[in-house]
């Protein structure tokens, strides 16, 4: 996703505008979800899930919006757990609310849900409702072709609005972090190769980095959580691209598998090297990631060399005044020996599917009160305030020499830091809230200069990042932009996942040895065709097309 001025541009005046008071209170007028006889405001029921430290009911954007708008929500809210089952449950039952309002990381409408109860007519089309009472969501449409990708079904209808949260530092997760205080006790340089990456690892090993006379050092390790903590994609990534969720790249416009190239056979023979030599930790094919911050924070020595993770306080505590944190750094990119230095990219938190849509049990008041609610929070002062907090309560304008996040950003948000042992404040809606957060917004909050200090680390992650940018392909596959015909959404999900596992059991077998990768490779190709993998890249490749 490419930086755009116009995006730059319309949030910063529409941030300007509505912080210095300047855009008009239209409380007044038949268009700010009253209802047309002025008989209070507008009832609407919305199923939602449960966040930690938030109370939707009583919570203060809460309050805001619906004087706002002129709303009396209705909530049904229901624990993360078992969340989407419930969904399902009331949709199916025809006992539905007003409204559905998700956090896009707990549950949301896939592709395939919004075509389904779209076209049954239980999803209403929110296109018009755009068009009518929502600039902010059209403009951002307009100049963000991602976006309306994103939200608009190959019928041309939007069903449901995606929750589109450019994280910067999460578009490149498959990251590296190397202890650089170890790197300086051996007299070593930071690794730029695959064969310098190996020599590092053995050095951890053999050489008592942490001095304290013991082999108990762990040169490399991480976790099996879903993103950004496992290994093999950032050692992959030096011989093919490695997507860490579903094994593709494209060549000339062709959406193919990079599992069963040549390359990926190199790279497994390389990881399977570093493995024989006892340099990666086993654990990180097993443990989750309670288990691999237990070896970044052993009580009684340091004995973490290097750790998988988008960010190293997956690994290692990263609370003031503990020194250990710092020691942890980026490894950029290395090379394998046909020069290829990858780096795994993805939409940075942006995925498919929806989490806000309006049912056709809402009234045509209700339908305006939302969509004009929701359009809010496509402005930046809406956005903040949802997302972080009510102004003067979790953020506030910039002071004299504050710092914004983005090196040519202006400075315009400032959060206001949580007290030790302070209650929740309950100002805002947190995930509830994430609908457009580009880049461009995020780069506006201020942060630390002191990248190790705690109101610096977003600036630590975003300077890291900047290491990784530019490695993707020039070519990839936008698999969480593409929408799959409907008649074939079934057959492409039980592919993807039968193909996915399949891969994924069969990379650690020869790894491990439990495989042999010269005698057992063939027979692995084999069994990715009775798969049908071919039938799934071409029902990948017909999505692509019809996405252009």
């Amino acid at each position: 996703m490419k930086k755009s001025l116009t995006i730059i541009l319309m949030l910063l005046m529409v941030f300007t505008m509505v912080m210095s008071g300047c855009s008009s209170d239209n409380s007044s007028s038949p268009e700010s979800g009253e209802s047309a006889a002025g008989d209070g405001p507008v009832n609407i029921s919305v199923f939602s899930v449960q966040e930690s430290g938030i109370d939707i009911p009583t919570n203060q954007f809460t309050k805001f919006v619906e004087d706002k708008f002129n709303i009396k929500f209705n909530w049904q809210i229901n624990p993360s757990d078992g969340a989407k089952e419930k969904r399902q449950i009331s949709l199916a039952s025809g006992d539905y609310p007003d409204a559905y309002l998700l956090t896009h990381y707990i549950d949301q409408f896939s592709q395939a849900d919004l075509l389904k109860y779209g076209k049954q007519g239980v999803l209403l089309p929110l296109n018009d409702l755009i068009d009518q009472y929502a600039p902010n969501i059209k403009a951002a449409m307009e100049s963000n072709s991602n976006l309306k990708t994103l939200n608009t079904a190959p019928d041309g209808n939007i069903y449901g609005l995606v929750a589109y949260t450019e994280c910067f530092h999460c578009s490149y997760p498959s990251k590296m972090w190397m202890n650089t205080d170890w790197l300086k006790k051996l007299n070593l340089e930071m690794p730029t190769t695959t064969e310098e990456f190996k020599n590092v690892l053995q050095a951890f090993k053999t050489q008592d980095p942490n001095g304290n006379g013991k082999a108990d050092e762990v040169p490399l390790s991480g976790s099996i959580e879903e993103f950004g903590v496992r290994i093999i994609p950032f050692l992959m990534n030096a011989f093919v691209y490695d997507d860490d969720r579903n094994y593709l790249q494209m060549t000339g416009g062709k959406v193919q598998s990079a599992a069963i190239t040549p390359e990926w056979k190199e790279g497994l023979t390389y990881i399977k090297s570093l493995y024989d030599a006892g340099l990666i930790d086993p654990g990180a094919f097993t443990q989750n990631a309670e288990a691999f911050k237990k070896i970044g924070e052993n009580a009684d020595a340091e004995i973490l060399g290097v750790g998988a993770g988008m960010h190293p306080a997956i690994f290692v505590n990263i609370d003031p005044g503990n020194t250990r944190s710092a020691h942890y750094n980026p490894v950029p990119p290395i090379s394998g020996p046909g020069g290829v230095s990858y780096a795994t990219h993805d939409g940075g938190g942006v995925s498919p599917g929806a989490k806000f849509v309006i049912t056709n049990k809402a009234s045509e008041e209700a339908q305006i009160a939302l969509i004009k609610m929701v359009d809010y929070m496509f402005t930046a002062e809406g956005q903040t305030n949802g997302a972080s907090g009510l102004k003067g309560i979790d953020w506030t304008d910039p002071g004299e020499g504050d710092v914004a996040l983005g090196k040519d950003s202006k400075p315009m948000v400032k959060q206001i830091p949580m007290a030790e042992g302070e209650a929740p404040r309950n100002a805002g809606w947190s995930g509830m809230a994430h609908f457009y957060m580009p880049k461009e917004y995020r780069d506006t909050f201020v942060q630390g200069t002191d990248i190790y200090a705690s109101d610096g680390y977003e600036r630590r992650l975003y300077d890291a990042t900047l290491l990784y940018e530019g490695h993707e392909p020039e070519e990839l596959f936008p698999i969480w932009s593409v929408w799959i015909d409907p008649s074939e959404i079934d057959e492409a999900s039980l592919l993807q996942t039968n193909i996915r596992n399949y891969i994924e059991q069969n990379q650690l077998q020869f790894i491990t040895g439990n495989k042999d990768l010269n005698k057992d490779w063939d027979a692995y190709v084999k069994g990715l065709e009775n798969l049908k993998l071919d039938r799934y890249l071409e029902i990948l490749q017909k999505a692509y097309e019809a996405s252009k």
